[in-house]
């Protein structure tokens, strides 16, 4: 696990393969993964976080070997998978870069994330039906909202997958992109958004995420107060200036 980018640039890259194989559900790597997300959160020079995996996969789901011998009670006790909460739970924007597989795990994962890009041969399932469970990182919530009732239950009942343009037709995935350019639109997408006041963004993708936790009334609500929360930044009167002097604004995230 390594974060590559220089530290002066605006958006971070987490690599979620490890160099054996591509299974991130193990306790173990759950805890790396939310320990490199906290030190991003609290870098203030990242603006936005890419995950991606590898040409052959995002991320191929759990350790079945490690679920294998689990009890009821060590899953309860322990609150299996409940570390994987984090991700959904990061304040920054997060680019999920989907090339191969986004299985099961993979796939929740990469539902965690505020954007998804895939790459034209990724895959999107949750098969755990064809181990005799069901998801258990948020695949049968987060499948619902984004394609609906029908295709999720299709998916969550039969262990089918469905492709990239597929997923971007049913609206799981923003944009479909070749193999060889999905990380460089992923980047793009990051440099665009870091460029704006990290903590507007943060409001921002809060109202967006309030939609799918809150009824319509409740959602407008939770906007409007965030709304109104960016008129007591520096970032919305230099923001607005900007505009009206016709230059670009100097957001310091403030």
């Amino acid at each position: 696990w390594s974060c590559p980018c220089p530290r002066e640039q605006r958006w971070e890259l987490q690599p979620l393969v490890r160099s054996d194989l591509s299974v991130l559900c193990s306790f173990g790597h759950s805890l790396t993964l939310g320990r490199a997300l906290e030190a991003m959160e609290c870098d203030p020079n990242v603006g936005a976080i890419i995950l991606t995996g590898s040409q052959k996969a995002f991320a191929a789901g759990a350790d079945i070997k490690e679920m294998q011998k689990k009890t009821f009670q060590q899953c309860y006790r322990g609150g299996f998978l409940a570390g994987w909460d984090k991700v959904a739970t990061v304040r920054k924007p997060i680019i999920a870069a989907v090339n191969g597989y986004a299985l099961g795990g993979g796939c929740e994962l990469a539902m965690m994330c505020d954007i998804i890009y895939a790459g034209e041969k990724a895959q999107f399932g949750q098969p755990e039906i064809l181990l005799g469970t069901i998801p258990g990182a948020g695949g049968t919530q987060r499948l619902t909202r984004a394609v609906g009732k029908s295709l999720a239950m299709e998916m969550v009942l039969t262990g089918d997958q469905i492709s990239a343009q597929e997923a971007k037709e049913a609206g799981l995935v923003s944009k479909v992109y070749p193999v060889d350019k999905l990380l460089d639109a992923a980047i793009a997408c990051a440099e665009k958004i870091a460029r704006n006041s990290k903590l507007v963004a943060a409001m921002a993708k809060e109202s967006v995420n309030a939609a799918f936790e809150t009824t319509l009334t409740e959602g407008n609500r939770t906007e409007k107060r965030l709304f109104y929360a960016t008129f007591a930044t520096n970032d919305r009167e230099e923001g607005m200036t900007a505009f009206v002097e016709k230059r670009k604004a100097k957001f310091t995230d403030s």
